[in-house]
């Protein structure tokens, strides 16, 4: 019994320490007041109804609207049906520049994808939003037999 309550005060000291520690932490960031800002036109792109094979071939435009050159590091897709590519050149402050996005349309079904990009703006990590719905490619009915005009 000794040993059981010398081990649950041993535990209560060891909690009330960790408790009554102070941590010195600043969860403000520090802000560069020079930094890029990369300032999209859209940050949702809609598919919207399309059929089976289309052009997947989407893209985001955007702006460095910050002071020093955007350097976008990284861009992935939420998945391995959604490419995106980007210049690794710089982007010189009030410049353009284009993340280009390819989604695989020989998928049947609503898209609903992501694509995270990875930057030095001051929005370090942006999500952009891709969606739409791929469907069958229409056909135009075949009558069986119809080998030709018919004659009398």
């Amino acid at each position: 019994m000794k040993k059981i309550l010398l081990s649950i005060g041993i535990a209560s000291l060891t909690i009330f320490s960790i408790q009554a520690q102070e941590t010195k932490t600043d969860n403000a960031a520090i802000v560069n007041p020079n930094a890029a800002v990369i300032t999209f036109e859209t940050d949702v792109i809609d598919y919207g109804t399309i059929e089976q094979a289309a052009d997947g071939i989407r893209e985001f435009k955007f702006k460095n609207t910050g002071k020093e050159p955007l350097i976008i590091s990284n861009a992935t897709g939420s998945c391995g049906c959604t490419v995106p590519t980007w210049s690794k050149e710089p982007i010189l402050p009030g410049n353009t520049g284009v993340i280009s996005v390819k989604y695989d349309t020989k998928r049947l079904g609503a898209i609903n994808k992501s694509v995270t990009v990875t930057s030095n703006a001051t929005e370090a990590t942006k999500v952009l939003r891709i969606k739409g719905n791929i469907i069958a490619p229409k056909t135009s009915p075949v009558k069986e037999g119809a080998t030709g005009p018919v004659e009398n």
